[in-house]
């Protein structure tokens, strides 16, 4: 079993996740989407202060709200900074114009590693299943653990990922949450990419782009 601080960072309020073994101090970070340096050093000031030995950066998706603190975190720990091969392109030197237009002050460089469906993120004695959830973008991805995922922009307390971006689809985003998100047991705790917790269950019941599912 693992822990998860979570921390709103940047501009547009992203949810980045630390997660950790208690035991062996191994942790993960998914969506480091920090908005300035000093936001980026006070993380990295908890992670230290709190013991902690990150072995992988994880990106949920390529959007720079997610990815931006890649670099930053890579640079300090060595962390290997992983995400979906199909979003890929989203990220390097080439892409930096970008996260500068959008009001970031750090950037990604390219990943180090591909994840795909079914790959296992080992950290400590706790793990992280993942599961391919593309519809947000091309190469979304989302990550299960024993009673929770983390959702990033596929689904929200109340809503959906938008899907009006160029590589984004709304068949394919619905597909996603029909056969891989909603298939979870009720009391799956739901860690989104924005906005407040919640669990399988509650958007069962109460997400407007859900009803079709019932």
């Amino acid at each position: 079993m693992f822990n998860v601080e979570l921390f709103t960072v940047g501009p547009l309020f992203t949810n980045c996740y630390l997660v950790y073994c208690p035991e062996s101090r191994e942790a993960v970070v998914i969506d480091p989407g920090f908005g300035t340096t000093r936001e980026a050093e006070d993380f990295l000031r908890k992670i230290l202060q709190m013991k902690l030995n990150l072995k992988y950066i994880v990106n949920t998706h390529g959007h720079p709200d997610h990815t931006s603190g890649n670099g930053f975190l890579r640079e300090k720990t060595s962390a290997p900074v992983l995400i979906h091969r199909l979003d890929a392109s989203k990220l390097g030197e080439a892409r930096r114009v970008v996260y500068e237009s959008l009001g970031f002050e750090l950037y990604s460089p390219p990943a180090d590693g591909f994840i795909d469906e079914g790959d296992i993120i080992k950290f400590g004695d706790s793990e992280l299943k993942v599961i391919y959830t593309p519809g947000h973008s091309k190469g979304s991805i989302s990550l299960i653990g024993e009673k929770c995922i983390f959702s990033g922009d596929t689904l929200f307390a109340g809503s959906i990922g938008r899907y009006d971006f160029p590589d984004s689809s709304f068949e394919e985003i619905m597909h996603s949450l029909k056969e891989k998100i909603l298939t979870l047991p009720g009391n799956f705790i739901v860690y989104p990419g924005h906005g407040p917790i919640t669990t399988i269950e509650e958007e069962r019941r109460n997400n407007p782009f859900l009803k079709e599912f019932l």
